[in-house]
C-alpha cells in the first residue's frame, strides 16, 4: 500500500495524473502565511497569524478488499507534531469509527471492512489535531475525502428476464424487432467495467442485434408465419467491451411472426355435389362447401358468392362468419318435372386482400357445384290459387255453376277425385262431380240469405290419399228481382176533422231486398178500385217517395174513425214485381194549428167509463194475482214432511211401535197374508219403515229363499241384509219378521177358524197330547167345565 505524506504541491500533482476530483474547498490544499492585526484580550497586542502545517492528501481505495489485514488508507500529520507525542490525532465523519479508524498517535487510517462502490462511492471525513496537555487544537478541522475506485466486480444485469415481440411476416431484412437493454453497476468512467456490447447466441439466421443499441432485427427476408410462426432469440451482454475476462448475462426474447393477408382461399376440390327434394322450401340448406385460407383473423375472412350457372336464380350461398364456409340454400320452388340437375359456379374471395401482395395472383378461388333435384310424391296442383263462380240466385238444383281443374304435377300422372270440404259447407248447398271437378247446386239459392259462399274443394289422389290439397273457391249469388218492394215503415197515420183539401197527412216510401245494377225506382198509386177516391188521393214524388193528400174539407169520426188505403207500389226491374200495402187513416180531433188532441179509439173507449190506463192497471192486477197462487202452490208443493221420530234428542237406541193391527187373516184388503208365508214375495218391495221416504231407493234384490227353510236361518239371513242395507237407518232400530215357519203338526191353534157353534166342536184329542196340554184339555174337554 502506498503511504501519502508528502506536501501540499506533490499531492496535488499526483492528484491531477491520475484524473481524481480535487477536494472541497474547505479544505486547506496550501500553507498560508500572513499576518492577522486586531485586538485580543492581552490588551490589544498584534496577534500574527500561524502558518498552518497540515500535512495530508486525498486518499484512495480499492473496493472488495478481502486480504487478512486491514486495509491501510493513508496517515495525517501536521508539521506541529514534534513526534514526542503530545498531540492527538481525532477523526470524524463518513463511517470514522465503524469503516475507518485512525491511530491518535500516528495518524495512520486503516479500513476494518469490505467496502462496496456500488453502495457507496465517495467518503468524506474531518480531522483534528489537539494537545494532548491542554486540550486545545493545534490545527482547524479540516475535510479530507476517501474516494472507492471501481473493479470490475458486476456482470450486465437486462431490464427484463423475458422479452416478447412480434413482426409481421414477409418483413425485409433490417426491419426493426425490439430494443434490449442491459445495464452494468460499475463505474462508467472508470475503465471500461461499464461498457457493454451485444451479441446473439441462438436465432441466427433468422435475427440479428446491434451490438451497441441492443436493437434486434430481422436477418432473413420474406419469413412465413405459415412455415414457422414461434422463434426464440437469446441475446448476451457483455462488459469490459466484449473482451475476454469480462463479465456477461443473457435474456430471452420470444419473437412471434403476425399474419398478413398473403394467401388466397384455395378450394379443396373442384366440383361438389348436393342434392335436394323439389319439395323443399326456400331457405332450406342444401349443404356447405370451404375454401381453405392459412391465414388467420380477418385475412382469412372469406366472401362466398355464385358467379355464373343455370342455377344461379334458383339457389343462394350465404357465408358462415364462424366456421367460414359457404351455406348453398334453396332460394326458388324446384321443380323435378321442369328440371332435374343444376350446375353453379361458386366463387370464394378475401374480403381484406392486402395491396402489397396482389402482385402474387388474384385473392379468389372458384368451384363447381352441382345440384341434383329429387322426384318425390306431391298433391295434386289446381290450375289457379282460387276461383270465382257467379251464379243467379234463381238458378234451379242441379245446375253445374264453375268447374276447378286439379293434375298431378308427377310424371305417373295419378288420378284425381274431388270433394267439398263440408266444414265449409254445412248446409250443402253445393256438391262436386269427383271426376271431373265441376260444382252444382244441390238447394235453392237466397241472395238476400247468403249472397257470398265460400267453400273449400279438396282434390286427393287417387293412388295416395295422402296426397290432397285445397284451393278456396269464391261462390257470388247475383241478385234476381224476386222481391216486390213494401213500406219502408209501419206507419200511423191520422187526418184531422177540419182537415182541408189538398193537405199533406203522410208521406211514405219503400225498400226492397233486391239490388238492381241500375238502383230502386219505385213507383205508387191507389189501387184501381180507388182510382177515384172521394176522400184521399196519392202524389209520386219521383224521389221513392210518396204524399198522401186529403180529398175534401173535413171528416167525421162519429160517421167514419178509420179509413184503409190500399196503395200499389212498384219497382223497375225485369221482371217488375209489384205489391199493395194499406194505409190506415184515422179520424182525430185536433186543435187550430193541426196537432192531434184524440182519436176515433179513445173516443170510443171514454163511453164505456175506462181509459186506456184502467185497462191496463187491470191487467196488470190480474198478473200479479196468477203469480202469486203459482208461488203459493210451488212453495206448499216443496214443503218438507215430518219424520215420525221428531224427537230433539240422540234417536239412537229407540224403538218404533207401529200401532197398526191389521184386520186378521180374513182381511185381505189391508195385507196380503200371502207376502207372510212366501218369504221370496217380500223382496219385490222392501222399503224403510221408521221414516216416511222421500225418495224411493231402488230395490236391492237378495237371494231367494226356498220353501222350507229353518226359522232360524232366515232370522240370521234377515239380519244380515238389514246389516249390508245402504238405504237402513243410520241407527238401532227394531225390525219385526212376519214369518210363522213352516206347518205345525199340531194345525193351526187360531180361533178364527172356529166354528160359532161351540156344540160341533169336540177337545177330548187335546188329552192326548200330553201334560203341555193338560190344562186346554180341562178348560175344553167336557160340557161340565164348559158350564162351569
Amino acid at each position: 500500500m502506498r503511504t501519502y505524506s508528502l506536501t501540499l504541491l506533490l499531492w496535488s500533482c499526483v492528484f491531477h495524473a491520475i484524473h481524481m476530483m480535487p477536494s472541497q474547498k474547505r479544505t486547506n490544499k496550501h500553507s498560508r502565511s500572513g499576518r492577522i492585526t486586531g485586538l485580543s484580550e492581552n490588551g490589544g497586542k498584534t496577534l500574527h497569524r500561524v502558518k498552518r502545517g497540515w500535512m495530508w492528501n486525498q486518499f484512495f481505495l480499492l473496493e472488495e478488499y478481502t486480504g487478512p489485514d486491514t486495509q491501510y488508507v493513508g496517515k495525517l500529520h501536521t508539521d506541529q507534531d514534534k513526534g514526542d507525542g503530545n498531540l492527538k490525532y481525532i477523526l470524524t465523519g463518513d463511517g470514522a469509527g465503524s469503516l475507518f479508524i485512525i491511530d491518535e498517535n500516528t495518524g495512520d487510517i486503516h479500513a476494518v471492512k469490505k467496502l462496496d462502490r456500488e453502495e457507496k462511492s465517495l467518503y468524506v471525513l474531518r480531522a483534528k489535531a489537539i494537545d494532548r496537555k491542554t486540550g486545545r487544537q493545534v490545527e482547524p478541522e479540516s475535510e479530507f475525502i476517501i474516494k472507492i475506485h471501481d473493479i470490475n466486480d458486476n456482470e450486465p444485469k437486462f431490464t427484463k428476464d423475458m422479452y416478447t415481440a412480434s413482426v409481421p411476416e414477409m418483413s425485409g431484412v433490417g426491419t426493426s424487432v425490439i430494443q434490449v437493454t442491459a445495464t452494468d453497476a460499475d463505474d462508467a468512467n472508470y475503465g471500461n467495467s461499464a461498457k457493454v456490447v451485444y451479441s446473439i447466441l441462438q436465432g441466427q439466421p433468422y435475427f440479428s442485434v446491434d451490438p451497441e443499441t441492443g436493437i434486434i432485427k430481422t436477418a432473413l427476408p420474406d419469413m412465413s408465419r405459415e412455415n414457422r410462426e414461434q422463434y426464440q432469440v437469446v441475446i448476451q451482454a457483455k462488459d469490459m467491451g466484449g473482451q475476454m475476462g469480462g463479465l456477461s448475462g443473457t435474456t430471452t426474447v420470444n419473437i412471434t411472426l403476425t399474419d398478413v393477408n398473403d394467401n388466397p382461399p384455395r378450394f379443396p376440390q373442384s366440383t361438389y355435389q348436393f342434392s335436394s327434394p323439389e319439395s323443399a322450401p326456400p331457405g332450406t340448406p342444401l349443404g356447405r362447401i370451404k375454401a381453405n385460407d392459412p391465414d388467420v383473423g380477418e385475412n382469412a375472412e372469406i366472401e362466398y358468392s355464385i358467379s355464373n350457372g343455370d342455377g344461379s336464380d334458383m339457389f343462394d350461398i350465404i357465408t358462415d362468419k364462424d366456421t367460414q364456409e359457404g351455406i348453398i340454400t334453396v332460394k326458388k320452388h324446384l321443380d323435378f318435372e321442369n328440371k332435374m340437375l343444376y350446375t353453379l359456379r361458386v366463387e370464394a374471395t378475401n374480403t381484406h386482400p392486402d395491396p402489397r401482395f396482389l402482385q402474387l395472383g388474384p385473392f379468389k378461388d372458384m368451384a363447381l357445384v352441382k345440384i341434383s333435384v329429387e322426384d318425390i310424391d306431391e298433391p295434386p296442383l289446381f290450375s289457379r290459387p282460387w276461383y270465382l263462380i257467379e251464379v243467379d240466385e234463381d238458378a234451379k238444383e242441379g245446375n253445374i255453376i264453375g268447374q276447378v281443374v286439379a293434375q298431378d304435377p308427377d310424371i305417373t300422372k295419378n288420378a284425381i277425385k274431388y270433394s267439398v270440404d263440408r266444414h265449409t259447407d254445412l248446409d250443402r248447398i253445393f256438391n262436386i262431380y269427383s271426376e271431373n271437378g265441376s260444382i252444382f247446386i244441390s238447394k235453392p239459392l237466397d241472395r238476400e240469405e247468403t249472397p257470398w259462399h265460400n267453400i273449400t274443394v279438396i282434390a286427393t289422389e287417387i293412388n295416395n290419399p295422402k296426397q290432397s290439397s285445397q284451393i278456396p273457391v269464391f261462390i257470388r249469388i247475383l241478385d234476381i228481382n224476386d222481391h216486390a218492394p213494401e213500406f219502408a215503415q209501419y206507419y200511423e197515420t191520422f187526418v184531422c176533422e177540419n182537415a182541408k183539401a189538398g193537405q199533406l197527412i203522410q208521406t211514405v216510401s219503400a225498400v226492397d231486398k233486391d239490388e238492381p245494377p241500375r238502383g230502386h225506382r219505385f213507383f205508387f198509386e191507389l189501387a184501381p178500385e180507388f182510382a177515384v177516391h172521394p176522400n184521399f188521393s196519392i202524389v209520386d214524388n219521383k224521389d221513392n217517395t210518396a204524399a198522401i193528400m186529403t180529398g175534401r174539407n173535413g171528416y167525421s169520426r162519429s160517421k167514419t174513425s178509420t179509413y184503409l188505403l190500399p196503395i200499389i207500389i212498384f219497382d223497375n226491374d225485369y221482371p217488375i214485381q209489384s205489391s199493395t200495402g194499406t194505409l190506415t187513416i184515422r179520424v182525430c180531433a185536433c186543435d187550430s194549428r193541426g196537432n192531434m188532441q184524440s182519436c176515433s179509439a179513445e173516443a170510443l173507449l171514454l163511453p164505456a167509463g175506462l181509459s186506456t190506463g184502467a185497462l191496463v192497471a187491470i191487467l196488470l192486477c190480474i198478473v200479479i194475482l196468477l203469480v202469486l197462487v203459482v208461488l203459493f202452490t210451488a212453495l206448499k208443493r216443496q214443503r218438507k214432511k215430518e219424520p215420525l221420530i221428531i224427537s230433539k234428542d240422540d234417536v239412537r237406541d229407540n224403538i218404533v211401535t207401529y200401532n197398526d193391527e191389521g184386520g186378521g187373516e180374513e182381511d185381505t184388503q189391508a195385507f196380503d197374508i200371502g207376502t207372510l208365508r212366501n218369504p221370496e214375495a217380500r223382496e219385490e218391495s222392501k222399503m224403510r219403515r221408521d221414516v216416511i221416504p222421500e225418495t224411493i231407493f231402488q230395490i236391492r234384490r237378495t237371494a231367494p229363499l226356498w220353501e222350507n227353510i229353518d226359522v232360524q236361518d232366515f232370522i240370521h239371513r234377515r239380519l244380515k241384509e238389514n246389516d249390508l242395507d245402504p238405504a237402513a237407518p243410520p241407527y238401532d232400530s227394531l225390525a219385526t219378521y212376519a214369518y210363522e215357519g213352516n206347518d205345525s203338526i199340531a194345525n193351526s191353534l187360531s180361533s178364527l177358524e172356529s166354528l160359532t157353534m161351540e156344540g160341533n166342536q169336540d177337545y177330548d184329542y187335546l188329552s192326548d197330547w200330553g201334560p203341555r196340554f193338560k190344562k186346554l184339555a180341562d178348560m175344553y174337554g167336557g160340557e161340565d167345565s164348559d158350564r162351569d
